[in-house]
């Protein structure tokens, strides 16, 4: 019995640890983003750097309009169709303080 505090602590720090990484920056992949196949490994980096650095929503959302025009472009001359956008990817800067 002595050694379950210690292990009922452990067990705490690390389900809050896991709960903080769950809550983390936003990250890219093939889930989120639009033409992921299409894009190089640095295009992903940069893409998902460039989400991350907006502060207004009407920047990100214009951003992502001309990115998922680029990834039609490129499916379009690769004869492939993609699918439609799974979310709104600056949708959390409304929730922010953001102006719409």
């Amino acid at each position: 019995m002595p050694n379950t505090l210690p292990r009922l602590l452990l067990a705490a720090l690390l389900l809050c640890t896991g709960a903080a990484q769950a809550r983390g920056p936003w990250r890219a992949n093939e889930a989120n983003t639009q033409g992921w196949r299409l894009m190089s490994p640095a295009e992903r980096i940069e893409h998902q750097a460039k989400v991350r650095q907006f502060k207004a929503y009407e920047e990100c959302h214009a951003y992502q309009l001309e990115h998922h025009r680029l990834m039609e472009a490129r499916a379009s001359a690769q004869g492939l169709t993609l699918g439609p956008g799974r979310r709104d990817i600056c949708a959390h800067l409304l929730t922010s303080g953001a102006r719409p």
